[in-house]
Parts: C-alpha cells; sequence; structure tokens
C-alpha cells in the first residue's frame, strides 16, 4: 500500500473552519471516508460542516465556494477536505473524470490560497477503494489523511505568512 512512510502530520488547528464536501457514489466507501475525515479535524480542534454533492466530477465547484470570501458568495472557510471515489470503468470516462477532478481541486487551492485536501480515490476496482477508505479492517484511510494534510498546510501556510517583513 502506498501508506508506508506516511508523516505524522498531527497539528492544533483550533479556531479553523473546515469544509468537509464529499461525493454521493459509493456509498459504503463515503461513509468511511467521511468518518476518517470528521474524526482528524475533531481531533485537531478545528469545527467543520459536510456538504454533500452528487460526484467527484461536482467538488472543485463545491470547494471554491467553501473556500472564497462571504462578500463573493462563499463560506469562507480556512480549507476544504474533498472526498470522492472514481473506480475504472470500461470507457475513457474514468481518465477524463480523474484528470478533471484533480486539476479542478488544484486550480481551486491555488487561485483560493487556501488549502484543498484530496480525498478522491482513484482506483480499479471496488476492493481497491473499501482498502483506502478507512472502515474496520482497511489498511488506509484517505479520508483522514485527506484531512490531515489540509489541515497542516493551513497551519503551515499562516506560519509562512506570519514571517512576512
Amino acid at each position: 500500500m502506498s501508506g508506508a512512510g506516511a508523516p505524522d502530520l498531527t497539528v492544533d488547528a483550533s479556531g479553523l473552519r473546515i469544509a468537509i464536501i464529499a461525493g454521493s457514489w459509493h456509498d459504503e466507501v463515503m461513509s468511511s471516508l467521511i468518518e476518517g475525515a470528521q474524526q482528524s479535524v475533531a481531533a485537531a480542534g478545528a469545527e467543520h460542516s459536510l456538504f454533500r454533492v452528487a460526484g467527484a466530477f461536482e467538488l472543485p465547484l463545491a470547494a471554491q465556494t467553501a473556500l472564497a470570501p462571504v462578500e463573493e458568495g462563499g463560506g469562507d472557510f480556512d480549507a476544504a477536505v474533498c472526498l470522492g471515489v472514481i473506480i475504472r470503468g470500461g470507457t475513457p470516462h474514468f481518465d477524463y473524470v480523474c484528470n478533471a477532478v484533480t486539476d479542478g481541486l488544484t486550480r481551486v487551492q491555488l487561485d483560493a490560497r487556501r488549502p484543498v485536501g484530496f480525498g478522491v480515490l482513484t482506483t480499479d476496482d471496488e476492493q481497491q477503494a473499501l482498502d483506502r477508505s478507512g472502515r474496520p479492517g482497511a489498511p488506509e484511510s484517505k479520508g483522514k489523511e485527506a484531512a490531515e494534510a489540509a489541515l497542516h498546510l493551513a497551519i503551515s501556510t499562516r506560519t509562512i505568512a506570519a514571517t512576512a517583513l
């Protein structure tokens, strides 16, 4: 599994507001991803709100809205944790959706200058998704990891900005 050698990204994120945005496909996998993200955010002392969207393709716009300032019609969250599942099928649809979601979330993070945790599983089959979901017995929890990464980056970027002359 790719989780070998993962860093400890535990931070004190007290006072931060986190948007957890999750697709609706593959409920068993999504439930565990969401639970892992929620537990990580709570353990770090941050507040969160959960928003559900139809699927992975809808994640970038939801994240963009969550991170935008209130005066621009956004939620003004400090970070977004985006969770989804894309399982390879027999058509190129998988590749198009994976690329669109990855590129879209990267753009949102850079444009908003706020962290986006990437918890979108892109797997060859459902078993691989279950193995990464964080459900009991699963070797990895990508929901937890995505939340930890977003929280860590939120604290890191604040530290970097605080060193400005």
